[in-house]
């Protein structure tokens, strides 16, 4: 199989590695399985051949046309950690012939896979239009706004939509690269990713932080003031929108809007992010934690969390 690299200027290090790495890791494993799938030819490409990463080290590419028409375009991330930088950065017309190789790829079939803030490239290049998709979970207010024909889901580590792969922050770069690996072999996959200590990671809900996601929009930042002032009595949406002077309907647009989530659903997040820092950091029985957050009995906030974050209580207090 036949894989291609998009890589840009400024490419994040370890994104660009951590494919780079799970791919080879993968190709040397292969003759430990009796009947293993065909090697990855991988390739590093770029319209203007060598590119200089983040950290200024040189990555030898060549374009895309030399490289031949691969099976798969990966597209990692650039190091972009503002929204408005990179939404200046990836619209800017230096970066037309990268979209150009990108929407090139989707009409000649080649499945797409992206992470970070490559999927604003993708969602730049038009071929996110439609269809289900993840990014960075910080980033994803931005990416609403801008790109509001995409269905965006920030919790997941890794949505696959029809000829296209998505992932979500920085290392998920790991889990998109395990994933092209698992379309071949699932075997391969789970070797290379106990040979490489990588961990199954299907959601980003538990690294999302979301004091930092409600800064965003003035009428979200006071509802989460809200929600953390009145962390241990029941949610009562209507007394939070008459505390803040406005109504219930305007702050349910209001998270919509900006975070594509209902009221409960964000005061979920808040509550268990402070559930997981008691655990963590305190002795309190579970059923204390729980009546701490708001929530009647352990098994309520239990099941949250195995729901919301994919872990129980006590794996939480074993990862102290």
């Amino acid at each position: 199989m036949k894989i291609s690299v998009l890589v840009v200027d400024g490419v994040f290090d370890s994104g660009l590695s951590s494919v780079l790495d799970v791919l080879r890791t993968a190709n040397e494993l292969r003759g430990e399985l009796p009947e293993p799938p065909p090697p990855w030819q991988v390739r590093c490409v770029s319209p203007r051949g060598p590119v200089r990463t983040a950290a200024g080290n040189l990555v030898d590419a060549v374009p895309p046309e030399a490289a031949g028409t691969p099976d798969v375009l990966v597209v990692p991330g650039a190091w972009h950690r503002r929204p408005e930088p990179l939404a200046a950065w990836v619209a800017a017309p230096e970066q037309r012939p990268v979209r150009a190789a990108v929407r090139q790829a989707r009409a000649d079939g080649v499945l797409l896979a992206a992470a970070c803030t490559g999927t604003f490239v993708l969602a730049e290049s038009g071929v996110l239009d439609g269809l289900a998709a993840t990014t960075s979970w910080w980033l994803a207010p931005a990416f609403r706004r801008r790109y509001p024909r995409v269905a965006l889901d920030e919790s997941l580590m890794v949505v696959r939509a029809p000829g296209v792969t998505t992932a979500g922050a920085a290392m998920a770069h790991l889990d998109l690269a395990l994933g092209l690996v698992r379309d071949s072999s699932p075997t391969l996959a789970d070797l290379a990713a106990r040979y490489l200590v990588i961990d199954s990671r299907p959601t980003q809900a538990g690294y999302a932080i979301p004091g930092q996601l409600a800064r965003t929009d003035p009428t979200v930042a006071a509802f989460e003031r809200w929600v953390r002032d009145h962390l241990d009595r029941p949610l009562g949406i209507a007394d939070a929108a008459r505390a803040l002077g406005t109504s219930e309907r305007t702050l349910q647009r209001a998270l919509d809007r900006a975070l594509g989530v209902s009221p409960l659903r964000f005061a979920q997040r808040i509550r268990l992010e402070h559930a997981v820092h008691l655990l963590r950091t305190t002795a309190l029985p579970t059923e204390a934690v729980a009546r701490s957050v708001g929530y009647a009995n352990a098994t309520t906030l239990t099941t949250l969390l195995r729901d919301r974050l994919d872990t129980t209580p006590g794996q939480v207090r074993r990862r102290r």
